[in-house]
């Protein structure tokens, strides 16, 4: 086995593990869950910004790297959106005054 047989192996795992380890997330940790995904999606931002921005870097790896921080900045900012969203849900209302 080359290299790249090895890592589309190593992919095929990780994507079937992960899948399986989603599907069956209760939905009280879903909230931990996504922030911890988000942290992984920052990783992958700097990650990305890093391969963009090298100095022998071809045309094409520039613009999957754009691409793939476009895609990640969305997910972590959408993903920290939806986590306050559901949060707030849990706070006490104040009640108003002479109720």
């Amino acid at each position: 086995m080359n290299k790249y047989e090895i890592a589309i192996w190593i992919f095929m795992l990780a994507a079937f593990l992960g899948f399986e380890l989603i599907r069956r997330v209760s939905p009280l940790l879903h909230t931990p869950l996504m922030s911890l995904t988000n942290a992984i999606s920052a990783i992958a931002v700097v990650g990305a910004i890093l391969i963009t921005g090298e100095k022998e870097a071809t045309p094409l790896t520039r613009t999957l790297g754009f691409i793939a921080v476009v895609a990640s900045v969305t997910n972590v900012v959408s993903g920290y959106l939806i986590t306050d969203r559901m949060l707030k849900m849990f706070k006490k209302r104040e009640r108003e005054p002479g109720k």
